[in-house]
């Protein structure tokens, strides 16, 4: 009997050892010199584009249970519209960069698989620390994977003056209460990431094999 549940052991251990382990995480770091935040905020007599610039971000995530973790922080000093004083009002009056240098986006989870190849959309939750407060934030991120390499990109609208930021709006000029943010990312995996194979025992037709970056 022995000889004949040995296989039948050998077997059901091999289709454990393939599946997916809670904890195995996905680890993506963005490249600052390759990545493109642009903002648009539209008045009474023209649309004004911008742009800021990341300083640094990671996100991490369990493709068994979504959770993620990490950060993305914008350099809120960078912010330009291409006009000097435009931008000084901005940043003095708006913003109030000099008191909060940075803003930061912390993951929490995200909803969606991300293939080795190929296009996939995801959705992904946190929390959007801006101008000293914090506000729930979720994101849908189209992307695109080739091997290592990530390209992500994302819209999503900022309330400013609903989040405490004066408008700058006058007498004369009038503009809009919310600011669109349009996100272009190039990010790269490291370690971490599972490809779904695991090698069988010997004498087992193989069903997978597990293979670490």
């Amino acid at each position: 009997m022995l000889r004949n549940t040995l296989p039948l052991i050998l077997f059901a251990c091999a289709v454990l050892e393939a599946a997916p382990r809670t904890g195995e995480e996905i680890v993506f770091d963005l490249d600052p010199v390759h990545t493109e935040i642009q903002f648009t905020l539209s008045d009474v007599l023209h649309t004004v584009h911008g742009t800021f610039q990341l300083k640094s971000g990671s996100v991490r995530f369990d493709p068994a249970t979504g959770k993620a973790a990490g950060e993305l922080i914008v350099d809120v000093t960078s912010g330009e519209s291409g006009s000097k004083g435009r931008d000084r009002r901005m940043h003095k009056d708006v913003l109030e960069s000099q008191r909060y240098p940075e803003a930061v986006f912390i993951p929490d989870h995200v909803a969606g698989s991300i293939a080795p190849e190929g296009a996939a959309q995801v959705e992904v939750h946190g929390v959007f620390k801006i101008h000293g407060a914090e506000h729930e934030l979720m994101l849908a991120v189209q992307v695109e994977r080739k091997g290592d390499q990530l390209t992500a990109t994302t819209h999503f609208v900022v309330p400013y003056a609903k989040w405490g930021m004066k408008n700058p709006s006058t007498f004369l000029l009038r503009v809009g209460d919310k600011v669109e943010i349009d996100i272009r990312a190039t990010a790269h995996a490291r370690s971490g990431a599972i490809q779904a194979t695991v090698a069988a025992p010997a004498g087992i037709r193989a069903v997978g094999s597990i293979s670490r970056r």
